[in-house]
């Protein structure tokens, strides 16, 4: 049995001893340990739990992807920038005159064929369509070692750039002008703005329901820190520093464990080409939030337009308006793809300038910025303000003519 003079209690006694003599550097280490120990624990345990969401996580799947009768057209085999065999379908209008030609690119778990549930006016109207699988989806090949997510990846994008460069080509072969349009539904929406970012070829842009992963993956983090998180006082105090240096850990995690990047469609707005953007976005959005867009909006250089549907979920706009959602869509790409200059588009320079006008005038009270969202929200199909004037459908046009861009940015 252990006496007074054992081992462990000498152990003990000369601990004591060292610590007595040395609580100087004692109470350094342990300050330490609790300036970065801790904090680096906490951090490790945020890391695992975004890992999980990036993961697992998946947007609800609002419409079955073959529950609308499909377009037809020319199937066609093409290639990522990565090598990778891809698939797509092209449908030509029944026109001699085409007036141009829009790539889609379909949402998450969704394939080429989910064109028709967001083209068919487009079709109609005289535009060419070619519509694409991602690589792991329909008959596009898949990528060993590569699990594709909700989110938009870099393979993503090089999926988005291999289509385009088919479109380029063959309207060369057309004899046709270089010039078309992209429409992208939540991730394909995303990939589509990474992808165009120096890419002088594409005009347009529709976006309905974008996000960009920083951000996003941001929201969740602090939606579920209160689920996760073991102290309230903790989660509550992080300060905006935390938030981000934990978004570039998990990005930078991401690309051992997942083997990819997660570009940031934020940055890519501040970086690109200036071209028109159509921003749609359901008001009910419960899994990418309608701040998103309102973000990515503030984000991109003029023109830029944003509709936002106010009872519409994920990716459900073109359902609950369709006849609006055709409208706008037709004559966004008949203003800024074939150059159309047709009186009655909703897109012509200046056709809602005084509305804004009065918007604007009814919220100066406010701060410049939260004078454009209120703006946006009152002629964009949310809660309309009283006195506001008598239009069922106004589309969102904030000129910025007196040179104020920088001040609806985000720091």
């Amino acid at each position: 049995m252990d006496g007074p003079g054992s081992i462990p209690s000498l152990m003990l006694a000369t601990v004591w001893q060292i610590v007595s003599h040395n609580w100087a550097l004692t109470s350094i280490l342990l300050t330490l340990v609790l300036l970065i120990v801790i904090p680096t624990l906490i951090l490790l345990k945020y890391v695992r739990i975004c890992l999980n969401i990036l993961r697992d996580s998946e947007p609800p799947l609002l419409m079955a992807p073959h529950g609308f009768v499909p377009l037809a057209g020319e199937e066609i085999d093409f290639y990522a920038t990565d090598g990778i065999r891809l698939h797509g379908t092209l449908v030509r209008a029944k026109t001699n005159q085409p007036r141009g030609l829009i790539v889609f690119a379909p949402e998450f778990k969704s394939d080429r064929r989910s064109c028709a549930r967001y083209c068919r006016p487009l079709l109609d109207a005289g535009y060419d369509i070619f519509s694409f699988d991602f690589r792991g989806h329909g008959q596009s090949s898949s990528e060993e070692g590569y699990t594709p997510r909700q989110w938009a990846s870099d393979r993503e994008v090089a999926d988005m750039t291999g289509a385009i460069a088919f479109a380029e080509q063959w309207l060369d072969e057309q004899g046709r002008p270089i010039e078309l349009g992209l429409f992208g539904i939540s991730r394909g929406a995303a990939s589509a703005i990474l992808a165009s970012e120096g890419c002088a070829s594409v005009k347009a842009i529709v976006s309905d329901s974008a996000f960009s992963s920083d951000c996003t993956l941001e929201h969740f983090m602090k939606r579920w820190a209160k689920i996760f998180a073991k102290v309230r006082v903790v989660y509550e105090n992080h300060p905006p520093e935390f938030w981000r240096f934990l978004r570039w850990c998990v990005f930078l995690t991401c690309r051992f464990k997942f083997k990819c990047k997660f570009p940031s469609v934020r940055k890519t707005l501040t970086r690109m080409i200036p071209r028109p953007i159509l921003f749609i976005h359901g008001k009910r959005d419960s899994h990418i939030p309608v701040e998103q867009s309102y973000l990515l909006y503030a984000q991109s250089a003029q023109p830029r337009y944003l509709w936002i549907v106010a009872r519409a979920k994920h990716n459900q706009s073109v359902d609950l308006e369709p006849e609006e959602y055709a409208r706008r869509t037709v004559q966004f790409f008949d203003r800024f793809l074939a150059g159309r200059q047709d009186a009655d588009n909703i897109f012509n320079t200046g056709r809602f300038e005084s509305i804004a006008r009065v918007e604007h005038a009814a919220l100066s009270a406010a701060s410049v910025s939260a004078s454009v969202v209120g703006a946006t929200d009152a002629i964009t199909g949310g809660d309309r303000r009283a006195d506001s004037p008598p239009l069922s459908h106004v589309v969102a046009i904030e000129q910025d003519r007196a040179g104020k861009t920088d001040a609806h940015r985000d720091p």
